[in-house]
């Protein structure tokens, strides 16, 4: 099914003729869990296990093949960072303001440690920022608008930067360079040995997003950053200098961090309800894939196919080259709950409306659709990912 400069009559027939084929079925579902919260973190695989957060304060170990829970560990908050794993230990944070190390093997606690506390900025400040190693360290960001340095061992602090507002997104490592955005609209480069600041970099904002925040993260391709911001822009920086390569408006705010594969990038928008591919020299779109909702997650590739999930429930997979959506899967919520929202040409029925009086509800509503807000994770043929339904999935891709 092509969606590149499709008529919209063209895009619904598209859609009625192919939705049977699209749709993967039950049998390709190897596993799924469900936890006691909202799953917006994403799975982290290390060995035969498979680590996920979920909003009912816990970090879940799941065995790799059959999803059987081999430990879960609690916090006093809800887990909506995505966890970095290594041999022996599991890294992941929490809303009561701790991150955590915790033994891979037995779910026993290694060490935690307090940053001064979490908020989020608004009901669309999902996510946490997520630890990153690197040298022996950990590295991660808080709402108390510091971004730490923790020994990976101990847990003993050795530096933070202090930023101007919240910090939400999740570090980004290249070499001896850490790059983090924060909610006031900054993008920093600090040396990751002693947290100096190398340069920052300032979104343009908009007349009703003027702090142009960045929300969830970086990630650097071939000597340039790419990242995306509630100011409605993607914007491309030189690593070495912060200045500006180019900057787009996409029209919506852009959460999502970039996937960059080849001499594309991938991303999905907010409000505008996109998909997007664009040349990474250039910034020019390629292609674009109109969607029912909003896409936070970021993509993964496997193969020659680009895999991303919308606020809708499905997991689409969609040909790296032309855009084409050759894969789909919806999750429990959008089987049981997908009429409450969409009527038959997935467009949203006239008694719901998203950003109403009653917009906490909406989105409440929309989150019942199993929305997928957690990046995918792809293992051969199998992807794993986290909904809003509160389960974890496993499941095949193969699209022959």
């Amino acid at each position: 099914m092509k969606y590149k400069n499709a008529s919209k009559g063209a895009l619904l027939l598209g859609i009625i003729l192919n939705l049977g084929q699209l749709f993967a079925q039950e049998s390709e579902v190897v596993w799924r869990v469900q936890t006691g919260g909202r799953v917006y973190s994403s799975p982290a695989i290390c060995g035969d296990k498979v680590f996920a957060g979920s909003g009912d304060s816990c970090l879940y170990a799941f065995d790799k093949l059959s999803g059987k829970v081999l430990w879960k560990y609690k916090t006093q908050g809800a887990v909506h960072s995505s966890p970095a794993v290594n041999d022996s230990k599991v890294y992941f944070s929490s809303t009561d303001g701790n991150i955590y190390a915790v033994n891979t093997e037995s779910g026993s606690l290694t060490w935690k440690f307090s940053s001064n506390g979490e908020k989020a900025k608004d009901v669309w400040d999902y996510y946490l920022s997520s630890p990153r190693l690197a040298k022996g360290l950990v590295f991660w960001g808080s709402a108390d608008s510091s971004l730490y340095a923790i020994d990976q061992y101990t847990g003993d602090f050795k530096w933070k930067f202090k930023a101007e507002d919240i910090i939400h997104s999740t570090p980004e490592i290249d070499g001896d360079t850490l790059y983090v955005g924060d909610f006031n609209g900054n993008l920093v480069a600090l040396n990751i040995n002693n947290g100096e600041k190398i340069w920052s970099f300032k979104t343009i904002g908009d007349r009703y997003f003027p702090k142009g925040e960045i929300q969830k993260g970086a990630v650097v391709d071939n000597g340039i950053v790419y990242f995306g911001s509630r100011d409605y822009n993607i914007y491309a920086v030189n690593k070495i200098t912060g200045r500006g390569v180019w900057n787009r408006k996409e029209g919506s705010w852009v959460i999502s961090t970039p996937t960059v594969h080849n001499k594309m990038i991938y991303y999905g928008t907010s409000d505008t309800h996109e998909f997007v591919c664009s040349d990474k020299l250039t910034g020019e779109v390629k292609w674009r894939i109109p969607l029912p909702m909003r896409v936070f997650g970021s993509a993964a590739i496997y193969e020659n196919t680009i895999y991303f999930g919308c606020f809708d429930g499905i997991l689409r997979g969609a040909d790296i080259s032309t855009g084409n959506v050759v894969f789909e899967f919806r999750t429990k919520g959008s089987l049981e709950n997908y009429s409450k929202v969409f009527g038959a040409d997935r467009k949203f029925k006239p008694e719901f409306v998203l950003y109403g009086r009653d917009y906490l509800e909406s989105e409440r509503i929309i989150h019942s659709l199993g929305a997928i807000l957690s990046t995918p994770v792809v293992v051969n043929d199998t992807i794993y990912f986290g909904s809003s339904d509160g389960g974890v999935y496993a499941v095949k891709i193969s699209t022959k």
